[in-house]
């Protein structure tokens, strides 16, 4: 038998690879530029597939941005405070709570001590059935000239060149 792809007489044992979408039957030395024909390769299933795009990021990874003069509603201090006072005065349960919200206790817990930041969805649907307002609006009234007193830093001499 000869390789199929040097033309050498096989001496021993020959091989199948597939080269191209082709499968031929090649010597011991040619069977290196091929993958073997015999053997399936199974994909890991412990290995997924990656992804191009990158991950959105989420409200509580990352505050929005505020322009100068823009009015924004924003999360108060302490309101894991404010939402177990609010669940307190009602006598309910974390269970109670979570159930009229459709959410899980755990969550409701993990907000209260202030470990995660409620989505707007979430904090919505607590605000309604506490009869609570967990959001204060903040906008141009709240800058001060604090910044102006400082004196100069970096930022007022470098002017950055963009390629």
């Amino acid at each position: 038998m000869q390789c199929e792809i040097c033309g050498a007489e096989i001496r021993g044992g020959s091989f199948k690879v597939n080269i191209d979408g082709s499968e031929l039957t090649v010597c011991g030395r040619c069977s290196q530029y091929g993958t073997s024909a015999g053997k399936r390769n199974p994909v890991s299933k412990k290995v997924a597939p990656v992804s191009r795009r990158p991950a959105p990021a989420t409200r509580s990874s990352r505050p929005p941005r505020k322009a100068p003069g823009m009015i924004v509603d924003e999360l108060v201090d302490e309101y894991g405070q404010a939402i177990k006072e609010a669940r307190e005065r009602k006598k309910w349960s974390h269970d109670q709570l979570a159930s009229k919200i459709k959410e899980k206790s755990t969550l409701i817990k993990k907000i209260e001590r202030e470990e995660i930041v409620p989505e707007d969805d979430v904090r919505q649907k607590i605000e309604k059935a506490l009869d609570i307002k967990l959001t204060e609006r903040t906008g141009e009234n709240d800058w001060s000239g604090e910044r102006l007193n400082r004196g100069t830093t970096l930022g007022d001499i470098v002017t950055i060149k963009r390629k």
